[in-house]
Order: structure tokens, then C-alpha cells, then sequence
């Protein structure tokens, strides 16, 4: 027999949820069937699997040790070694970290390191509950992810995310003067063909979907601006794209940005990818429990190459973040 006493690490979670995880390898029809037959018992009555999970439970599995064993994978137990500066806030229940660029936020094929998989390093996994990120950046856009230390600050940080009740700061270089603050509407088509969207002031179709950028500019020496961008509405490449058609393409920007000015910094500075970043997120209206963030900004100091180039075109503000 084998028991599951549940922490506040996985409270808050559905019993059958919790059962495939921790027997990762039995099929959904075997572990109904268990329940069914009491052979798993949850506080030792009989359970469907839709129970919700509180702290201080117990869930008995009345299996031989070869069974249990046997739908469980092997665990990982490989360290991987965190950069310098990656941990940027922690507190008992989220993680706050800073993605480089050209770093995956998930790994799509073996033999890639990305955020994801550093978080599960740094913070482990157990039986029942795996960390995993709650927002995600492009491969080449640096920044701030986010990600639950367990399972149900996990749920409540996806929850803030989808319902806006943060704000995200991005900041990015871009072709042109811009003068003063503004904030633009719009609406953004996807092409799934060529992994690219279109930005119109009307729907093109049912799956356009409404946008809304604010922006303010910085630093700018006439021919280009230093922006600083609020993403009120959280779409697929919409800064980039969103920012291009109102005239204020991305420097660096291969898919919206303009093609001269993508050569002259990359001939100058080896520039191969957008100059955005995603520096600052700052916790506005939240009312559950993890309201304590309220009023809390986590920023992450500009990335090295971003630097560089400010600086060499005396774009750099002092006050700007240097580690």
C-alpha cells in the first residue's frame, strides 16, 4: 500500500489530475477502474476522481509495490547549472527569472535547454506536482517569465496573466521619431501558413482579433526611438507587427522591420534578430491570494547586446537598468 499526503503544493487540484501524474504510465481506464474498485481511496472512502484536493487529505493506493512501480516513470534527477542573474525575484509561491535571447521558453526537441527547463531544475520536481512556466517569450525576445512553485499559485498566476491583471513592459528600438506617448487600437489576423499576422484598422475575418498597443518614447536622436511599450492586449508578434504599421518598425525585425535599416545594425553591430525586450511586469488588480503582489514591479536589467547598441548610437538614459 502506498499513501499520498497532500501539501500545500498540490492543493487545490483535481484527485484524478494528481493520480495520472503520479502514475504517469497507467492509462486513464485503469486508474478509474482502481477507483471504482476502492482499490485507491481518498480520507479511505470511495472517490470518482473529481474530487477537489485539500491540504492535509490522504490518498491510499491499495496496490502491490511492483504495480505502483511499474506506471511510474523513471525521475530525472539531472542538474543543470543556472546562469548568473537568471533568478530575479522569489518569494513562497511564484519565480520570477530572465530569459536570454535565442533561449527557448519550452523545449521543442531534445538536446534544448530552455527557461522551462531551468525552472525545473532550480526548483525540482515531486511525485505529484511538475513547476512550469506561466507565460512565454519568442526565441529571440529577452525577459521576464514567470512560473508557480506550486500547484495552486501556478493556476491563480495563469489566471492574472489571462485576465490582464498585470501590466507587461516591453522596450524596443525602432525606426523613426517618436514624439509623445500614445495608444493605438487595431486589429490582428494570423497566417498560420507562414507563421506571420496582418495588422488592419477593420476584421478581416471571424479570427481577427482586436489589439491594443501603448507606447512612449524614451530617447530618440531623430532617426530612431528608444519605445517603451505597454502591451494592453497580449497577441502573437503584435508589438512587432502592430508597431510597423503605424510607421515604427522593430530594429532588427526581419519578418516586420525594414530591411535597410536591419542591415546598417547588423553590418555594425552583429545585430541578427528584433531589439525587444521584455524588462519590467508590474502586479495591478489581483484579489485572490496571491494579492500580496499588488503594487510589486519586477524589473530585469537590459540585456548585454541591447546595451551596446543604445550606448554606441547615445541612446543609453541614465537610470536604465545596468545589472
Amino acid at each position: 500500500m502506498r499513501e499520498i499526503s497532500i501539501t500545500s503544493e498540490n492543493e487545490g487540484g483535481r484527485l484524478d489530475k494528481l493520480l495520472f501524474k503520479y502514475l504517469d504510465k497507467a492509462g486513464s481506464g485503469f486508474i478509474y477502474k482502481m477507483l471504482r474498485k476502492k482499490n485507491i481511496v481518498l480520507n479511505d472512502k470511495k472517490a470518482e476522481g473529481r474530487e477537489i484536493l485539500s491540504k492535509g487529505d490522504v490518498i491510499k493506493l491499495y496496490l502491490s509495490e511492483e504495480t505502483v512501480e511499474k506506471f511510474r516513470s523513471a525521475k530525472d534527477t539531472k542538474k543543470l547549472d543556472i546562469p548568473k542573474g537568471f533568478i530575479l525575484y522569489e518569494d513562497d509561491h511564484i519565480l520570477a527569472v530572465s530569459k536570454p535571447s535565442g533561449m527557448l521558453s519550452q523545449r521543442s526537441e531534445d538536446g534544448d535547454v530552455s527557461a522551462n527547463d531551468l525552472i525545473l531544475s532550480y526548483l525540482g520536481k515531486s511525485d505529484t506536482f511538475t513547476p512550469g512556466i506561466a507565460n512565454r517569450l519568442d526565441r529571440n525576445t529577452a525577459g521576464i517569465i514567470l512560473a508557480g512553485k506550486d500547484l495552486k499559485s501556478s493556476r491563480l498566476l495563469s489566471e492574472a496573466i489571462k485576465e490582464r491583471n498585470l501590466k507587461k513592459y516591453y522596450y524596443a528600438l525602432c525606426k523613426g521619431e517618436i514624439k509623445k506617448p500614445y495608444t493605438v487600437s487595431a486589429y490582428l489576423t494570423k497566417n498560420r501558413e507562414d507563421n506571420q499576422v496582418r495588422i488592419t484598422d477593420e476584421p478581416l475575418n471571424s479570427s481577427s482579433q482586436p489589439i491594443r498597443t501603448a507606447y512612449k518614447p524614451l530617447a530618440s536622436d531623430g532617426k530612431y526611438t528608444l519605445t517603451e511599450v505597454d502591451l494592453i492586449t497580449g497577441r502573437s508578434h503584435q508589438i512587432r507587427a502592430h508597431m510597423a504599421y503605424i510607421g515604427y518598425p522593430l530594429v532588427g525585425d526581419i519578418k516586420y522591420g525594414d530591411s535597410k535599416a536591419n542591415l546598417f545594425f547588423k553590418e555594425k553591430y552583429g545585430l541578427k534578430s528584433q531589439l525587444l525586450f521584455a524588462g519590467a511586469i508590474e502586479f495591478t488588480d489581483i484579489t485572490d491570494e496571491l494579492g500580496y503582489l499588488n503594487g510589486k514591479r519586477i524589473e530585469a536589467p537590459f540585456p548585454a547586446d541591447f546595451k551596446k547598441i543604445l550606448k554606441g548610437e547615445d541612446l543609453w538614459l541614465p537610470g536604465l537598468r545596468e545589472d
